[in-house]
């Protein structure tokens, strides 16, 4: 008997900011018969995807390959550079930069937060003040979130990092979760001392593995870092990185999909990969105004990773549901308060011009279906397709 569950299963389209669409060829890659993970055949994939993975971070600095999800790379980066009862100060704008607070303050860490309303950048200027008024140099690092999933903002790390590198001692912690493989992130350019980021994202992979990139000042930090660690212990890590090796058994089979993922990366290459997502944005962003729907993310900095949408006079939780039962379209829904309120279209990784402008027809058909379209039907869809071309 013929099925439809799970032909729609097998149809659904993720559009969402992770997990992100995967090439058939990397699954592929994935599905290969594991190896063993001190074999030299092994060694051999280390050592390529370690140069790749220092090409996506634009660094000469070793980035280590971690078997958990982003939250275990930003943890690690927090842990292994500061030590107990340190001050920092963390950008709090949405519900990562929440997250960051709270693993700060698990860790005893002396935590000043930087808020701006969800929605809104973090101001650079906010970072700026605390820093010089910190004549003592008792700061010791900055977290701070780039592209702020819960909210689809992307915030000026750039500008922020320039503040922190004019002060003597602080570190400047980097969430580039959903913005590495997405935006520049020149983290040797910016001054960048920690990356943090995760495989379900723009790399195009599975969940399951992250990354993590340091600074030699990061590193020279390390060394009196005091705060409890073992298996996210760096140090170890960066030991097992040089002999092309992982301390503890990694995700064998992720590592076939990494190094394929890579290749595909550097194959489109960074500038365009960049341009890519950035038509995206600009085609989903048109598509939702031209239909009267509002942008959450304040104009100007809406991250290329993901668009929030804030639908006034419609549940943004019934759209979702209507475009994946319609149209086996997976969009992301609002977190905590504004749940109900937002909702997320992805358009980050293995995402073509297609798939937005399937996004955005869906949405706006479901908004006519509603009788909450509030122009002329199509005119979304027109909308995307010009913010391509002009983009193009």
């Amino acid at each position: 008997m013929f099925d439809k569950r799970s032909t729609v299963k097998e149809k659904l389209t993720l559009m969402i900011p992770g997990p992100t669409p995967v090439p058939e060829t990397v699954l592929q890659a994935m599905g290969s018969h594991p190896i063993g993970h001190r074999s030299a055949e092994f060694q051999a994939i280390v050592e390529r995807t370690n140069q790749q993975l220092q090409w996506l971070h634009q660094t000469t600095n070793d980035v280590m390959v971690i078997t958990g999800s982003g939250t275990a790379a930003m943890e690690a980066g927090i842990i292994n550079t500061l030590s107990k009862g340190d001050k920092v100060l963390c950008g709090d704008n949405g519900k990562f930069g929440e997250r960051w607070v709270k693993v700060a303050k698990a860790y005893g860490l002396d935590v000043e937060v930087i808020k701006a309303t969800w929605g809104q950048p973090l101001d650079p200027e906010a970072f700026q003040s605390s820093l010089k008024a910190d004549t003592n140099n008792q700061i010791k690092a900055v977290i701070v979130t780039h592209s702020e999933t819960s909210t689809g903002v992307l915030n000026d790390l750039e500008a922020i990092s320039q503040n922190v590198k004019n002060h003597s001692q602080a570190l400047i912690i980097a969430d580039c979760v959903t913005s590495l493989g997405a935006c520049n992130v020149p983290m040797d350019k910016w001054g960048i001392d920690v990356v943090a980021s995760g495989s379900q994202k723009g790399y195009m992979m599975p969940p399951g593995l992250s990354f993590v990139a340091m600074s030699q000042h990061a590193w020279q930090a390390q060394q009196n870092s005091n705060l409890p660690k073992f298996y996210l212990d760096l140090g170890a890590y960066r030991k097992a990185s040089h002999n092309n090796s992982n301390p503890f058994t990694p995700a064998v089979n992720l590592y076939f999909a990494l190094e394929k993922s890579l290749e595909i990366m550097q194959e489109e290459g960074l500038e365009e990969i960049f341009r890519r997502h950035a038509r995206h944005r600009a085609a989903a962003q048109a598509g939702m105004k031209a239909i009267g729907l509002q942008l959450f993310a304040a104009e100007g900095y809406g991250s290329p990773a993901i668009t929030a949408v804030e639908p006034k006079d419609i549940d943004a939780e019934q759209i979702r549901k209507d475009v994946k039962k319609q149209f086996d379209i997976l969009l992301a829904g609002g977190q905590d308060h504004l749940k109900g309120k937002v909702f997320r279209i992805g358009h980050l990784g293995f995402v073509n011009d297609r798939d937005v402008l399937t996004a955005v027809s869906a949405i706006e058909a479901t908004l006519e279906s509603r009788n909450g379209h509030q122009g002329k039907m199509g005119s979304g869809v027109a909308a995307a397709a010009l913010a391509i071309k002009q983009n193009s």
